[in-house]
């Protein structure tokens, strides 16, 4: 089974999703943040669960869908899967990974 690892910038984008939504309600702002890395964790056993998105020297780079929010990540060949950001799925991710 595959090692997850969550990036500076990915654990980043959690800080910025939760401090948005905690501004009108932080019970909600709890909740997403807890679902979006529940999701992650099913990442290690399932690592293809998401959509590809495209192939890079280091690995497949794929996208885990959670509600409104894309989960980007890096399926390495060293066992580890790099989560690399959270996206709104309103953004516009080719500008995040041109």
């Amino acid at each position: 089974m595959a090692k997850l690892r969550w990036t500076k910038e990915a654990e980043q984008w959690l800080k910025d999703i939760h401090e948005y939504i905690a501004r009108d309600n932080p019970g909600a702002a709890r909740k997403v943040i807890a679902g979006i890395y529940d999701k992650a964790q099913m990442l290690p056993e399932f690592p293809e669960l998401g959509q590809k998105y495209r192939s890079e020297p280091e690995g497949d780079i794929r996208i885990l869908l959670y509600g409104h929010y894309r989960i980007v990540y890096l399926i390495r060949a060293d066992e580890f899967i790099d989560i690399l950001g959270v996206f709104h799925g309103a953004l516009d991710i080719d500008r995040y990974f041109p």
